[in-house]
């Protein structure tokens, strides 16, 4: 579990990071723009899609990057297909679904590069099924993060344990939710206020419980088992990856 080579955990969690960065700032930019700017009259629900396309484009980019071999590009995009299947026969339930419990688990297992790109390929796959719309990058943006976040989780704290991950699946229900709270709030949502800030976000409170709730159930039933499996995956992988470098 906390194999790597010295230094590389660091290098990760910058990778992960620097995108992030690239978020904030020009969201920082823009709030000291006047209001008559060009770009300002965008408005909030425009400018906070192009950034979160940005912060997708710069993940994709960054994963290209990184060297990832056939075998790896291909599990993961089954993992993402999975992750995907895994969420339409719950469509009818309010947010109770396994897709973020699977995204989370195949970071945890595989970190956080393979957690992003899990997430973000679950919602695009599944949105196909389900309908895409100016919600799908934010949805890929927001699956994208919770498996990103659990790589680094387990970079943090390798011995987290299964109530440790049971909490942060629960709390994930709330941050996916929360994330989204954000789309619907800049694009829908007028004025934008402290005030309809937290309307928005009261407003999905029960839906986000349930959705956190689900998460946390769904790994404290099947997140030990299937832990285990991708991890045998995981070695089987890194031992062909190896075995055919030295070939």
């Amino acid at each position: 579990m906390g194999e790597g080579i010295p230094g590389e955990r660091p290098k990760t969690a910058r990778k992960i990071l620097f995108p992030l960065f690239l978020i904030v700032i020009p969201g920082l930019l823009y709030a000291g723009i006047k209001q008559d700017n060009f770009l300002a009259g965008q408005g909030w629900g425009l400018l906070s899609a192009e950034m979160v396309l940005a912060a997708l484009a710069l993940f994709y980019w960054g994963f290209e990057r990184g060297g990832a071999s056939s075998r790896e590009a291909a599990f993961i995009a089954v993992l993402g297909a999975a992750a995907a299947a895994g969420r339409i026969p719950f469509a009818a339930l309010p947010n109770v679904q396994p897709t973020t419990f699977l995204v989370i688990v195949s970071g945890f297992v595989f970190g956080p590069r393979a957690g992003f790109m899990v997430g973000s390929t679950a919602a695009l796959v599944s949105n196909f099924f389900l309908g895409h719309g100016p919600w799908t990058p934010w949805q890929m943006f927001a699956w994208g993060l919770a498996g990103a976040s659990a790589g680094l989780i387990r970079m943090v704290y390798p011995g987290i344990g299964t109530l440790g991950m049971s909490a942060f699946n629960f709390i994930w229900g709330y941050l996916f939710g929360w994330i989204m709270n954000l789309w619907f709030w800049t694009s829908f949502i007028q004025p934008l206020n402290w005030q309809s800030f937290l309307a928005s976000y009261a407003a999905s409170f029960w839906f986000d419980t349930f959705h956190a709730a689900g998460n946390a159930a769904f790994y404290l039933v099947f997140g030990s088992s299937f832990t285990k499996i991708l991890t045998r995956f995981r070695r089987k992988l890194k031992v062909r990856i190896v075995e055919n470098r030295d070939c």
